[in-house]
């Protein structure tokens, strides 16, 4: 799309972000281990990363802004709200990072801008 939208990050992420990564991470691993990676993306400092390298590492296909979840980050985006920061788990079995929440802010932030730089929480 555009580069010309500069995009804002919460210095943290939301409470329901961490409980959507419990639920997401609970399907791919025990719940405790899941409740153990929250704590510590909770805990570890935000970093950034480029959008088009956030892909390549989850191997994920991105979905265009006709997808209605990304169409509103898209929207949150143009319109100078501050998004939440992406909350990432590093897969070092499977050489990817899995995207425990804001795959849609990622897809969203993508079609705006491929560098853009994404704020994440990443174990």
């Amino acid at each position: 799309m555009s580069d010309d939208y500069k995009i804002k990050w919460l210095k943290k992420p939301k409470k329901h972000d961490y409980k959507a990564a419990i639920t997401y991470l609970s399907l791919l691993y025990k719940a405790d281990l899941a409740k153990q990676m929250v704590k510590e993306l909770e805990e570890t400092p935000s970093s950034d990363f480029q959008a088009k390298d956030i892909f390549r590492a989850s191997a994920l296909a991105m979905l265009d802004t006709g997808n209605r979840y990304v169409e509103q980050e898209y929207n949150k985006i143009t319109r100078g709200e501050k998004l939440a920061p992406l909350l990432l788990v590093r897969d070092s079995a499977n050489t990817k990072v899995t995207i425990a929440d804001g795959y849609h802010r990622l897809c969203a932030v993508y079609a705006v801008n491929e560098d853009a730089a994404i704020r994440c929480k990443i174990v």
